[in-house]
């Protein structure tokens, strides 16, 4: 483990990074003192051996070799863990991160040309770009406003970062364009992709494993979570039940109950589970093996990403816009990410995960894994925010409910608080653990102590 000195240090320096190839770290001799927040995280995700079945997925679908695939899980474990620090260093002028090659290289954005000299000595490389992540998100909110009225023939639209600009993919693009108008956004950033995409939902699904809510439908898992005085559950797809639906799983045993549900405009839900079942913190990645959970850093554009669904088992493919709106027969659903992993009817709520990182469930796509297409996933933070879960332990059930002592546990949030300015050193709670800060900043929706490693650290 590196000493802290080395990480509060590095991290002081807000976007300082350097790009190394994973396998330098087997003979590395530099100090501690010598490596980057980015390096360093390499380092840590250097030491976690991926699942054999994780590689060959990659390699198969991504047409990389195993070396590669090795490197890039590393180098996409590290991108995580420091953009965050990255988008705060650059403030205002912050234009995004992504990864591109077989290796997943780090690519930082900046509107600030005098930004680019500092990103580019540390290794990593840099793009000046007209148009801020915020101005685009802005962008595509004035458009997500007007989302009733968009076209049918107008039912996706993102945040493209590679190419500075919001796109709307349409199989007519003079009424998109119309529409944009319309809606007031700044029509400039935004371009319009003729595209023949139909997303729908995936109601008569399996996911990770299979589960049928009443008499009928049948839909995925996503990810086990515990919730303090509950058995837990799993998280899903929202379209695949309204809250009070009862649930049968795999093996039509009673399951559990929707306790929560949200589509369309989001499309999440949570069933808890009775005593019969336990959760655990794995995915059935089917020929590929059981695929452990350990957290649920997001992956970033560029950056590869795996679905499983008992329809079509496993499937790999990339991250391509993060912030996208998908309108389906039953209306939008926004903050969607856009995947280019194919999925059928039958794999809806299933789990994304990107290496050991839970990501989403399966919201909706078009095409099939037969020709190729592209999948929208829920992504999983949100859910978990919004009904205080966790997710639950690699290979463990749910967290035991209550404190050591009969009182209260905290629940997610516990001191920590969106909009906080912590101070480096400073503690918190949160889903009944304690945080240290170690980087002063002011924490926001997304940021949550077990989500970004680069700001706290659990003691």
């Amino acid at each position: 483990m590196l000493p802290r000195k080395t990480l509060t240090a590095g991290l002081a320096l807000g976007i300082t990074l350097v790009v190394v190839p994973a396998v330098a770290y087997t003979a590395h001799s530099a100090t501690a003192d010598d490596l980057t927040p980015y390096a360093a995280a390499q380092a840590r995700a250097a030491v976690n051996e991926p699942p054999p079945g994780l590689i060959d997925a990659l390699s198969d679908d991504l047409g990389i070799s195993a070396q590669q695939a090795e490197t890039r899980l590393v180098n996409e474990a590290a991108a995580a863990s420091v953009e965050p620090g990255v988008r705060a260093g650059l403030g205002a002028s912050y234009g995004g991160v992504w990864l591109t090659g077989p290796t997943a290289t780090m690519i930082v954005a900046t509107t600030d040309q005098a930004q680019v000299p500092a990103i580019r000595k540390t290794g990593v490389e840099a793009r000046v770009v007209g148009r801020s992540l915020q101005q685009l998100d802005q962008i595509k909110a004035t458009l997500d406003q007007a989302a009733a009225k968009a076209p049918r023939t107008a039912p996706v639209w993102y945040v493209d970062v590679v190419n500075n600009d919001v796109v709307v993919l349409s199989s007519s693009p003079a009424r998109a364009r119309a529409w944009v108008k319309a809606s007031g956004a700044d029509a400039s950033a935004v371009r319009v992709v003729r595209s023949d995409e139909r997303p729908q939902t995936y109601y008569d699904v399996r996911g990770g494993d299979a589960y049928y809510i009443g008499s009928g439908s049948r839909c995925s898992v996503g990810f086990s979570v515990t919730k303090p005085g509950s058995q837990g559950g799993f998280v899903t797809a929202g379209h695949c039940g309204t809250t009070g639906a009862t649930t049968t799983g795999h093996n039509r045993v009673n399951q559990g109950v929707f306790r929560g549900s949200s589509f369309p405009g989001n499309d999440y839900a949570w069933v808890e589970v009775n005593t019969q079942w336990t959760p655990t913190g794995v995915v059935n990645a089917y020929g590929r093996g059981i695929q452990p959970i350990r957290g649920s850093q997001v992956a970033q554009v560029g950056a590869s990403i795996c679905r499983s669904g008992s329809t079509t088992q496993t499937h790999c493919g990339q991250v391509s816009q993060l912030n996208t709106s998908v309108t389906y027969p039953q209306g939008t659903v926004s903050q969607v990410t856009r995947t280019s992993v194919c999925a059928e009817p039958g794999d809806s709520g299933g789990s994304f995960y990107s290496g050991d990182q839970a990501q989403g469930v399966t919201s909706g796509g078009s095409g099939n894994c037969s020709s190729g297409g592209t999948t929208y996933f829920q992504p999983v933070n949100e859910i978990l925010q919004v009904y205080g879960l966790t997710l639950a332990g690699s290979g463990g059930g749910p967290s035991p409910t209550g404190s050591p002592t009969g009182g209260p546990t905290d629940p997610p949030g516990g001191t920590w608080a969106a909009g906080t300015t912590y101070a480096t050193g400073s503690t918190v709670t949160y889903g009944g653990a304690t945080y240290r800060c170690l980087q002063g900043h002011t924490a926001q929706v997304g940021w949550e102590p077990p989500v970004v490693p680069a700001l706290w650290q659990r003691v």
